[in-house]
């Protein structure tokens, strides 16, 4: 018990330690698109942090498997290059024994994932959903300012005399058609309509005049309208979060179409990663200590993100139709590969160095003729 306290404490700590500085890593880059949002006026200044803090439990449940398989990298390379391993060894403990003791945060960390995949993740995808949804709403009404005109990105100006409600009144549009010419909307009064069945939402302008022409030119046609509808754009913030990954995995299991099936082997494969990079975790940590502590970690990562993609290729596989059983054979592959690094890896190291060998004679025999 007093290994298996050392050598669980030595690997969460570096797990803790690499999540932390990966979370930093992505947090950052998130607050600095948020941050930009808010200075454009998408979002408001307050609710910045709460959209991180909802999406956070989507960022540690892709974190902590990586976090966990560069823990054992690191804390037992540290045991080989400090001798620690050769003293256990010499001792009579196995390396059996060893990757028994590995899944012991393993299973810590497994479960971590699973709660996070299965509820935090959902739970808080949804609630930055909504909080996001709100924002792309405000931005259209509540960002008009009675007096001044506002300019967007897409070329439109919007101008308002007041805001009554949920009605702006005396409003000035222009916009650019889809013929390419300028159209000049007035009307007493705007208000938003939302069409949840078709997923679309308009800004209705009520009573007003549309004028169509070109700068220059004096043909100038006018229509009058009681309403026009104006299609608005679709959020731009919402629109990152996809509704799949923001469903309750209760909705999800008893879902029959495709894409909720691939949310819902994704959510389970997660915690299984864990467990399979621990088995590839520990045979890549056995370092020669005149290598360095560092020798095997780019291989390794590499190694990692070959998994990934695999996986993510899978799940897009089975969004399109695919039997969801392509997900779990990634597993099984990797799986094989971590077994033959445990059992069979002083074999490939010693057919390696033959070949060394082999080729470092042939070069001292050319070099010598």
């Amino acid at each position: 018990m007093i290994i298996f306290r050392y050598l669980t404490r030595e690997v969460l700590v570096s797990t803790l330690a690499v999540t932390a500085v990966l979370m930093l890593i992505i947090t950052s880059a998130r607050l600095i698109k948020y941050l930009s949002d808010a200075a454009a006026g998408k979002l408001e200044a307050g609710a910045v942090f709460l959209v991180l803090l909802y999406r956070m439990p989507g960022f540690l449940e892709l974190l902590l498997p990586l976090g966990l398989f560069l823990g054992i990298l690191l804390a037992y390379g540290r045991l080989c290059l400090d001798s620690e391993m050769v003293v256990l060894r010499a001792t009579g403990f196995s390396d059996n024994r060893l990757l028994k003791f590995a899944f012991g945060p393993a299973v810590i960390v497994a479960l971590l994932v699973l709660s996070l995949s299965a509820w935090l993740s959902p739970l808080g995808l949804q609630k930055a959903d909504e909080l996001l949804a709100a924002q792309d709403a405000r931005s259209e009404l509540e960002l008009v300012t009675p007096g001044r005109f506002l300019s967007q990105s897409s070329g439109q100006v919007t101008y308002a005399e007041a805001l009554s409600g949920e009605q702006l009144k005396q409003v000035f549009l222009s916009r650019r058609g889809d013929d390419g010419r300028p159209n000049i909307l007035i009307a007493e009064a705007a208000e938003r309509r939302l069409y949840p069945e078709a997923r679309q939402r308009f800004l209705v302008l009520l009573n007003g005049y549309r004028f169509d022409g070109r700068p220059g030119e004096a043909e100038v046609t006018r229509i009058r309208y009681s309403e026009y509808g104006v299609q608005l754009d679709e959020p731009e913030l919402a629109a990152e979060i996809r509704e799949v990954d923001a469903k309750p995995t209760a909705m999800l299991l008893q879902s029959t179409d495709q894409r909720d099936r691939a949310a819902l082997h994704w959510r389970l494969a997660l915690p299984a990663l864990v467990l399979v990079v621990t088995l590839l975790a520990v045979p890549l940590s056995y370092t020669n200590p005149r290598q360095g502590r560092f020798a095997k970690l780019i291989p390794s990562i590499l190694l990692y993100l070959t998994y990934m993609a695999f996986l993510t290729t899978a799940r897009s596989n089975v969004e399109s139709g695919t039997s969801p059983v392509a997900l779990w054979l990634v597993h099984v592959g990797f799986i094989f590969v971590a077994l033959n690094l445990l059992y069979l890896g002083h074999l490939w190291r010693r057919a390696f160095g033959f070949v060394i060998m082999i080729v470092r004679r042939l070069f001292s025999r050319r070099v010598a003729a």
